[in-house]
């Protein structure tokens, strides 16, 4: 990974709060430049942002945004996050004891090229959540589940020979160095624009089979919906919903090896609340997938970090949770008894 810096001749909102925070937060996040994307003739830096312990054995959770560059909010959100840790380190004794034994690592725009162009799609057409070089065991939607036609279609994979494009690399790249490596991590990916309500979801996204660690996930859930319990969160795997090919996060939690603990999950902001709410902008492109009037953003802005916080803290506290032995056994059992019958 290189840690030059990438000069950027132009840019965009989001990309300009990102350096601003950069210059806001002085020595505070570590900074990485793990590389570089053009598009329009612009050369734009994939960046990367991490603060907290150093110790390779402790937990750590990393928050994306900006795979698809439509999806605005998603970066927002993680830029939010970030700028609030700032302001708290100056006053949060908790926040620093909490960093003391965990690792948050931040990439807020993994689609740069994509962004500045407000499109879905990188620069080369392709959609970077359907990018990995697996298929899906069963039926997918046409065209929406991952299409090889070509990247004049929507949902392009990329090419046949399964080269993976330079984002997808780096962000897979991002979580073996930094995530899966250690006994704990999560991960946490915001992305907006499918159904009525906000979810959170979890692989599969290519099968119904159901992840190796699925105990935990149920104790994730049920800690976060006892401890907040009108959070209004679909809380399932993303396979209830459709198959796709090419999942960057089914394919990173298949290259993860016990006896470490990898737990990604996507946030999937609702979008057709505020089209129905607002139905001028579904004739805006940054419309269908983002609010467009500022209150709607900043009930989003100011919603959302509760569960950012619950992770840090489930990270953190995880001793006091992990099931283990008999108790694990039992966890599984109601766990596949919930999702099984309810797909809830």
């Amino acid at each position: 990974m290189s840690t030059s810096s990438v000069a950027v001749t132009s840019s965009f909102p989001e990309m300009d709060e990102l350096k601003a925070i950069r210059v806001a937060g002085g020595a505070r996040f570590a900074w990485r430049t793990i590389g570089e994307v053009r598009a329009r003739h612009e050369s734009f830096p994939i960046l990367t942002a991490s603060i907290g312990t150093e110790d390779p054995q402790a937990p750590a959770i990393g928050f994306f945004g900006g795979v698809h560059g439509l999806e605005c909010i998603g970066t927002q959100l993680v830029l939010e996050y970030m700028r609030a840790l700032l302001r708290r380190l100056d006053w949060d004794d908790t926040l620093h004891h909490q960093l003391r034994a965990i690792r948050l690592i931040f990439m807020p725009i993994v689609n740069p090229g994509g962004m500045f162009a407000r499109t879905r799609a990188n620069p080369n057409g392709v959609d970077l959540m359907r990018n990995a070089p697996q298929s899906a065991e069963g039926r997918v939607p046409f065209l929406a589940g991952g299409q090889r036609i070509g990247p004049w279609l929507p949902w392009y994979r990329g090419p046949v020979d399964g080269r993976m494009e330079v984002e997808s690399a780096a962000l897979l790249a991002v979580v073996e160095e930094q995530l899966m490596s250690r006994p704990l991590s999560f991960a946490l990916d915001c992305h907006s624009g499918f159904g009525w309500d906000d979810s959170i979801w979890f692989p599969y996204a290519g099968t119904e089979r159901q992840m190796a660690h699925l105990p935990e996930m149920f104790l994730l859930k049920t800690m976060f919906e006892e401890s907040y319990p009108h959070h209004g969160y679909a809380f399932e795997p993303q396979s209830h919903q459709y198959l796709l090919h090419g999942d960057l996060w089914d394919f990173a939690y298949d290259r993860s090896r016990a006896p470490n603990i990898f737990l990604p999950m996507t946030l999937e902001l609702g979008s057709w609340r505020w089209i129905r709410k607002n139905p001028a902008q579904v004739f805006s492109r940054l419309g269908i997938f983002n609010p467009i009037k500022a209150h709607r953003t900043r009930r989003v802005l100011r919603r959302h970090p509760n569960f950012f916080d619950f992770l840090t803290r489930a990270a953190f506290s995880s001793r006091r949770w992990l099931p283990s032995g008999d108790f694990r056994d039992d966890v599984l059992r109601r766990a596949r008894e919930h999702w099984q019958r309810t797909g809830a």
